[in-house]
């Protein structure tokens, strides 16, 4: 039951950190309240697991816009290119795609968590499948330090502690806040929990296109002063809430307080002027089809009925009498067809948790707490959000390795 370092959670974070320690010849405990490990690492990426970003601190530095700066001595110390070195190492081998994301060459979210395991299994990491429920303190003297972790019946001694909880999001993986609890005991702050990286409600009805997903377009966000905070081409998904997919988890990342807009160019490749040519092209093809079924060479059919009830045409109007102003309310549509934000999805939805441990209690170059000596943190536990490309792993696992690899009070 005694321990050079307790692990609390087995997640990205926790793994690595655990497998460091164990490198720098430590006696490594990992408690896990799931009955697997990288049970939420597993779903990342859509189960490929976007392992970082391919690319230097400085890039990295930029994509997480909270508390960036604290995390500088951890990116220093553990790259993304020693993320991906730290990988290969383990026998995966990776891939770089749009956007510099880096995946497994396997495409398998699987072959990550596998090689951690397999990796703790040869360090002798010592796993066991218990929910912590308390970190136990020696307060005698003018600082608390930690002495071991409570769970259950069962106390398991260590004088160095590493919370790698996770924060809110996905619930069902086992992060259900138990760490912010914990740390709170302890005398820690923990800043606003807010969804990061999550679907949004609109104000539109889009339960006439659930299911629709959107392939090559443009999305762009806009605040009320209708400056652009996000844009970028990609892949987008209709709900009965509202819009989900890869770019609006990222558009997300941006939606503070305040109101905003969604616009989606469903045809980037051309301008106002080619489309309108391409349309007139398709009319003279069909002079007298309805115009709904002619817009099936240019759209989705479930797309069809909201472009034109925005447009103000009938779908029953045959094209011969299309104006040249229905054309032009057409083709705005079709280069700009806009949702209003009315709300993000709950905490429960999202990806990554903003807010967490406040980053003025630890510290920067070793992870400890500046409040409880020999305790740690790692991962999104830390009051640090980053945008989707791997941003978010890079951050647990530059904080798990140097939590893991400084040595105990």
């Amino acid at each position: 039951m005694n321990f050079d370092v307790i692990i609390i959670g087995g997640g990205a974070a926790g793994m690595v950190a655990a497998i460091t320690a164990a490198e720098y010849g430590e006696k490594v405990l990992v408690l896990e309240r799931n009955d697997m490990l990288g049970k939420k690492l597993l779903i990342t990426g859509k189960g490929r697991c976007n392992v970082t970003n391919n690319s230097d601190n400085e890039n990295i530095m930029k994509n997480i816009p909270t508390n960036s700066r604290f995390l500088y001595s951890a990116l220093a110390g553990f790259s993304a290119y020693d993320v991906m070195d730290f990988f290969e190492s383990l026998g995966v081998p990776l891939k770089t795609e749009r956007g510099n994301r880096v995946f497994p060459v396997s495409d398998k979210a699987a072959d990550i968590v596998n090689a951690l395991k397999n990796r703790l299994k040869e360090l002798d990491v010592k796993i066991i499948n218990e929910r912590a429920e308390k970190i136990l303190t020696d307060n005698s003297s003018d600082k608390p330090f930690v002495t071991g972790v409570k769970c259950g019946k069962n106390i398991y001694k260590a004088e160095k502690i590493i919370l790698c909880t996770g924060g809110k999001s996905y619930p069902g993986t086992g992060s259900t806040g138990d760490g912010y609890k914990m740390a709170k005991e302890l005398g820690h702050s923990v800043t606003e929990l807010k969804p990061s990286l999550v679907p949004i409600n609109t104000e539109e009805d889009t339960k006439s296109m659930m299911g629709l997903s959107l392939k090559n377009v443009t999305l762009t966000l806009k605040d009320e002063k209708n400056k652009a905070l996000y844009q970028e081409l990609g892949e987008m998904l209709f709900t009965h809430f509202g819009v989900s997919g890869p770019l609006i988890l990222s558009a997300s990342a941006f939606v503070k307080k305040g109101s905003y807009k969604l616009y989606i160019d469903l045809k980037p490749a051309l301008d106002e002027k080619k489309l309108d040519a391409r349309i007139l092209r398709d009319f003279e093809e069909a002079k007298n089809k309805n115009i709904s079924n002619v817009l099936r060479k240019l759209l989705p059919e479930k797309l069809i009925p909201e472009i034109l009830t925005r447009s103000g045409i009938s779908a029953e109007t045959k094209v011969n009498v299309i104006t040249k102003e229905q054309r032009k309310r057409l083709i705005e549509n079709l280069k700009a067809l806009t949702f209003t934000v009315k709300s993000l999805r709950p905490i429960e939805e999202a990806i990554i948790t903003d807010g967490g441990i406040s980053v003025k209690e630890i510290d920067p170059k070793t992870m400890q707490s500046k409040l409880v000596d020999g305790l740690y943190f790692a991962g999104e536990i830390i009051d640090c959000a980053a945008y989707t490309g791997g941003y978010n792993l890079q951050i647990a696992f530059s904080t798990a390795r140097l939590a893991g690899q400084t040595r105990g009070v």
